[in-house]
């Protein structure tokens, strides 16, 4: 898995993840049966996750759509299939 966001880019997400976790923790203690918190506390913990490791999957998507978008037709005829399944 290569690293797709910067070092700035992941301390925002480490810190912003941390915040919106904690929030929602504190949160979700007064009103446990809400389960839009849980959802929520899974979404935080993922850009914490995010942060950590400095890859983005939503961020590799964009890109590899852009790749696609900007090649010829002629070039996906020649070359076959641009995705590869495997």
């Amino acid at each position: 898995m290569k690293q797709n966001i910067g070092i700035l880019n992941a301390m925002i997400r480490i810190v912003c993840g941390l915040t919106m976790l904690a929030m929602l923790t504190a949160k979700y203690t007064r009103k446990p049966w809400k389960g839009s918190y849980v959802f929520m506390m899974i979404l935080a913990a993922m850009k914490v996750a995010e942060g950590i490791l400095r890859y983005c999957p939503v961020t590799e998507m964009v890109k590899q759509g852009t790749e696609l978008k900007d090649m010829d037709l002629n070039d996906i005829t020649k070359e076959g299939n641009p995705i590869n399944p495997s």
